[in-house]
């Protein structure tokens, strides 16, 4: 059973629909024992990175994600804001994020482009085929919808594994053994957010 954590931020319908159409059993829950019995976790999340630290700080799933993720090993998926949560800072505010990723998190440099902010829309993604979540994409490249005013940063580029171009090339997902990460939202990408949704399933 997958749980999407339910921390008040997020389009959790969207995606439990979008888990519920390739045939998964999901259940949305912020329950210490929901959680801890699931056999993989989805961290989702729209909103602000201090809000995000501090909902899950107040409803007590720091700890239980720690025990899970950390402790247990379960395989998780952060989306969008879920995903950057999972990193140790982040330029739009001044909460300590998980840290399970040694990395921050930063506003798109508008400095000699001509970028506009939030990136939002469909855009390319240039991957590492071999990563499991992205095996057997419909097309390539493929592509994945965007709604963000901040992106991941690594000094250790192994973590990477796709990138996108908007004004420059900047990490759009990583991996760290269990841990997974993507900035866009597969929830919303069709044909490709499903192909995604369905390796996470299969991950061991």
């Amino acid at each position: 059973m997958i749980v999407i954590i339910d921390y008040g931020l997020g389009n959790l319908g969207s995606l439990q629909n979008m888990l519920k159409r390739i045939g998964e059993e999901t259940v949305i829950s912020s329950d210490k024992n929901t959680i801890l019995s699931a056999s993989k976790l989805i961290l989702p999340g729209v909103g602000t990175f201090d809000t995000g630290m501090k909902n899950l700080r107040t409803s007590g799933l720091i700890e239980i994600l720690n025990e899970a993720v950390v402790i247990q090993h379960k395989p998780i998926l952060g989306i969008c804001l879920g995903a950057q949560l999972m990193l140790n800072e982040s330029e739009e505010g001044t909460e300590k994020g998980l840290t399970w990723m040694d990395g921050k998190v930063v506003l798109f440099n508008q400095n000699g482009t001509s970028i506009k902010v939030p990136h939002m829309g469909w855009n390319n993604l240039k991957y590492n085929h071999s990563n499991p979540l992205f095996v057997d994409m419909p097309e390539n490249p493929p592509r994945f919808y965007f709604v963000h005013k901040y992106h991941f940063s690594f000094a250790e580029t192994n973590y990477i594994t796709s990138t996108c171009q908007y004004g420059y090339e900047f990490p759009a997902s990583y991996q760290k053994n269990n841990i997974y990460g993507v900035q866009f939202h597969p929830e919303k990408s069709h044909q490709f957010g499903i192909r995604l949704l369905k390796n996470f399933i299969t991950i061991k």
